[in-house]
C-alpha cells in the first residue's frame, strides 16, 4: 500500500457488530419534521380525506366535472380555514405566512390540482392585493377572497415574455380626461397565457401591464381588471379562450386572455409601489425603475417559496408508496430455499431509492430553513434590509429549482422501482408525474432562476444588484478582480474557517479527513462552490478582456453560472440537513438522520465526483472508498427505510391504492 492509498483509509469504519441501526421514533421523527406548525399541518390531514374521490385515475374523470370538483374543493378548504393561513386576520385568514407555507406543503399530499388552484386564489391573487395594493384595496377585495365569494387569476405571463416579465407588452394607458387606465393587448404575441382559473372561474384579474402615463413609461405595474359579472358572463372588451387539455393538472382551468382596450378605474392600480394622481402624475416611493421592478417582485416571492415545498411533498408521496412496495414485494428466491428476496434487500433497489430518500430529508431541511427565513423577513420587514431580501429571494429560486427537478426525478425512479404495477394509474404515478412536470417550469423556468441565483453570487447583492440585468452583470464582474468578488462570498469564508478544523496542508486536508466527516463533506460542497463562482467570474473577465461582446461573453458562460448556482443549491441542502441533525436530541433518531446526511453527502460526491477529480479534490482511491462507504451505509439504513417515509405522515387516502395494491 503507497502513501497515499494509506490515507484514504477511513479513521472511523463502520462496526459490522452495528449493521443496522436501533429503530427509530417515528412519532418523535415525524413531529421533528412537521416544526413548528405541527398543528396546522395535522389540520390538513383530516381533511384530507374530504376529497379523496379527486385521487381517482384522471381518466376516469368527466374533464368538465373534474373542474366543478376541484373549485368545490377549493371552496370547501377556504370555508375550513385550511388555505388562508398567510391573508390578514382583519380579512378572514391566519395572518401567519410560515402557517401558509406549512398547509400548502401539506395539501400537496392530496390532489395537485386543488393544490395549485388554491395556490392561484389565496397566494398569487390574494397574495398580490395584500403585497402591492394599499388599505383601500385590502379592505375592498380581501374578506370575498378568503371566503371564496370573489374567485380571481393572476396574468403576468405572456405569450411572447413569460420569464422577462420586465419586457411584458400588455400597456395600460392612464386617460387623465375620464380618470381611467386603458388596458390592452397590442399585438397577440401580449396576450396572457397559461393563467389559472381564467378560462372558467375567475371574475377579476391582476393583470401585469406596461404604465404608461402622459406619453411616459413608467414600467410594469399590477392592475384590477374585471373579467366577468356575477354570473360568469365575460365581460365587454374581454376575450378568454381554454388552454385546454394539459399534460397534467387539468383540474385547473388555464386560459388566454386578451384586453381590447378595456377601461380600468384609476382605483385599479395597485399602488403601493406607483401612484397616479387624478390630473396624471406618477410618483413612487422608488426612484429607480429597474430596483421598483425588483422589489415590486419580490414581495411575491411566496410563490416560489410554495412551489419548492410542493415539490418535496410529491417526492414523499413517491418515495412512501415505493419503499412500502419495495418492503412487502418479493421477487426470486436465492437458490436451495422456497423464500422470496424482498425487492428492498436487492443491493441495486437499495442503490435506486435510498439515496433519493435521502436528498429527500435534505431538500426538506432546505425547505424549512428558507420558510423560516421568509416569515421573518416578511412578519419583521423592519429587521430585513435589501441585502437579506435579495439573499432570500436567491434562495427561494435556488430550493425551488433543486426540489422540483429532484422531485420529477425522484417520482420517475419510484415509478421504475414499482414495476408495472406503478405503471398504473390507480397506483398514482401517473397522476403525480404529470402533474408534478410543470413545477419545474411555472414560477420562473428553472434554469432562468439558477441564472438568477449565479448573478447574486458574482455580486453578492451588491448596492447596484437590483440594476444589473445580464449584459450589466457581465461589464459589473469584469471590472473587478476575481479575487474580490470570491471574498465577497459568503462561502468564501465558510472555506477559509473550515480549513482550520481540518488536519494537513491546503492540498492535503480533504484527504486525511474521515470521509464521514462532516466538515470534509462541508469543506468539499464548499469549494466546488466556491471554484465554481470563481470559474464564470474568469470567464466573464477573460472574455470582455479578449474584447467579445457582452452578450456574446454571457451566453458562453450560462452554462458555468448554472453550475455554480447549483453547487450553491447543494451545499445550502447539506448545510440545512447537517444543523438539523446537531440540533437534534442525543438518540436512536439522530444517529439515523446523521447516517443519513452522510448518505446524501456523500452520494453527491459520488455522482459529481469527476469534477471533483478533474479538479484535483478527490483521488481515485478514495472515491472508491466513498462508493464503498455509501452501499454500507445503504445496508444499515435499509432496516429503517420504512419508518423513516413513515415519518413523512403521508395520509393513507393520500397513498390512494398505491399501498394495498403494490404488493403480492
Amino acid at each position: 500500500m503507497d502513501a497515499e492509498q494509506s490515507l484514504e483509509i477511513d479513521p472511523n469504519p463502520i462496526d459490522p457488530a452495528a449493521v443496522a441501526p436501533a429503530p427509530i421514533d417515528v412519532a418523535e421523527l415525524a413531529h421533528l419534521l412537521d416544526g413548528p406548525y405541527a398543528a396546522v399541518r395535522d389540520q390538513i390531514r383530516a381533511h384530507l380525506p374530504d376529497h379523496a374521490e379527486l385521487l381517482e385515475p384522471q381518466c376516469r374523470l368527466d374533464p368538465d366535472d373534474y373542474r366543478r370538483r376541484v373549485r368545490q374543493a377549493v371552496l370547501d378548504l377556504a370555508a375550513a380555514g385550511d388555505s388562508v393561513f398567510g391573508l390578514p386576520t382583519a380579512y378572514g385568514g391566519g395572518g401567519d405566512l410560515g402557517a401558509s407555507i406549512a398547509a400548502f406543503e401539506t395539501l400537496a399530499f392530496g390532489d395537485l390540482s386543488v393544490l395549485v388552484k388554491t395556490g392561484v386564489q389565496f397566494g398569487l391573487f390574494g397574495g398580490a392585493i395584500l403585497q402591492l395594493g394599499s388599505t383601500a384595496h385590502h379592505d375592498r377585495f380581501l374578506a370575498d377572497v378568503v371566503s371564496g365569494r370573489l374567485l380571481g387569476c393572476f396574468a403576468m405571463t405572456e405569450r411572447g415574455h413569460g420569464s422577462d416579465v420586465q419586457s411584458l407588452r400588455t400597456t395600460a394607458r392612464y386617460d387623465a380626461d375620464s380618470g381611467q387606465f386603458v388596458i390592452n393587448t397590442p399585438t397577440d404575441s401580449a396576450h396572457k397565457e397559461f393563467i389559472g382559473g381564467a378560462a372558467v372561474d375567475a371574475r377579476l384579474a391582476v393583470v401585469f401591464a406596461q404604465l404608461e402615463v402622459d406619453g411616459t413609461a413608467q414600467g410594469v405595474h399590477a392592475f384590477l381588471v374585471p373579467l366577468r359579472d356575477e354570473h360568469g358572463r365575460v365581460l365587454s372588451g374581454i376575450r378568454v379562450e381554454d388552454d385546454g387539455h394539459k399534460i397534467g393538472l387539468n383540474g385547473v382551468d388555464n386560459g388566454r386572455i386578451w384586453f381590447d382596450s378595456v377601461s380600468v378605474p384609476r382605483a385599479a392600480l395597485l399602488d403601493r409601489y406607483g401612484k397616479v394622481s387624478e390630473a396624471g402624475s406618477y410618483s413612487s416611493p422608488i426612484d429607480n425603475p429597474d430596483r421598483r421592478f425588483f422589489t415590486m417582485l419580490g414581495t411575491l416571492v411566496q410563490g416560489r417559496v410554495s412551489v419548492a415545498g410542493a415539490g418535496v411533498s410529491s417526492a414523499k408521496i413517491a418515495l412512501a408508496i415505493a419503499i412500502r412496495y419495495a418492503d412487502r414485494r418479493r421477487q426470486f428466491a436465492p437458490r436451495g430455499t422456497t423464500a422470496e428476496t424482498k425487492l428492498l434487500d436487492y443491493g441495486m433497489h437499495q442503490r435506486r431509492l435510498l439515496p433519493r430518500l435521502a436528498r429527500t430529508y435534505a431538500l426538506h431541511c432546505a425547505q424549512q430553513a428558507l420558510v423560516a427565513e421568509y416569515h421573518d423577513v416578511f412578519t419583521r420587514p423592519d429587521s430585513a434590509d435589501d441585502h437579506r431580501r435579495r439573499a432570500l429571494e436567491s434562495r427561494a429560486a435556488a430550493t425551488k429549482a433543486l426540489s422540483t427537478w429532484s422531485a420529477v426525478d425522484i417520482i420517475q425512479a419510484c415509478r421504475e422501482a414499482c414495476g408495472g404495477a406503478g405503471y398504473l394509474a390507480e397506483n398514482r404515478f401517473a397522476a403525480l408525474r404529470a402533474d408534478t412536470d410543470v413545477f419545474t417550469t411555472f414560477e420562473g423556468d428553472n434554469h432562468v432562476l439558477l441564472q438568477l441565483v449565479a448573478k447574486g453570487l458574482l455580486t453578492n447583492y451588491s448596492s447596484g444588484f437590483n440594476d444589473l440585468d445580464q449584459l450589466g452583470l457581465v461589464r459589473f464582474v469584469a471590472g473587478q478582480a476575481v479575487e474580490t468578488v470570491i471574498e465577497r462570498t459568503a462561502v468564501h469564508s465558510l472555506v477559509e474557517q473550515i480549513k482550520d478544523v481540518l488536519p494537513g496542508s491546503d492540498r492535503e486536508w480533504d484527504r486525511q479527513a474521515g470521509i464521514r466527516d462532516r466538515n470534509y463533506q462541508l469543506a468539499m460542497f464548499r469549494w466546488r462552490e466556491e471554484h465554481r463562482i470563481a470559474g464564470v467570474a474568469r470567464r466573464l473577465k477573460r472574455g470582455v478582456d479578449d474584447g467579445m461582446s457582452p452578450e456574446d461573453v454571457f451566453n458562453r458562460c450560462q452554462s458555468h453560472a448554472i453550475n455554480a448556482a447549483w453547487a450553491h443549491g447543494e451545499r445550502l441542502l447539506l448545510e440545512a440537513f447537517a444543523d438539523t441533525v446537531a440540533a437534534m436530541p442525543d438518540g436512536d433518531n439522530k444517529i439515523t438522520m446523521a447516517l443519513l446526511c452522510d448518505l446524501f453527502a456523500l452520494s453527491t460526491i459520488e455522482t459529481d465526483r469527476g469534477w471533483w477529480m478533474e479538479h484535483g479534490r478527490l483521488s481515485a482511491p478514495r472515491a472508491k472508498a466513498i462508493t464503498r462507504e455509501i452501499d454500507a451505509l445503504l445496508g444499515r439504513l435499509r432496516a429503517v427505510a420504512v419508518p423513516l417515509v413513515d415519518a413523512f405522515a403521508v395520509p393513507p387516502t393520500a397513498l390512494a391504492e398505491g399501498l394495498d395494491n403494490l404488493a403480492s
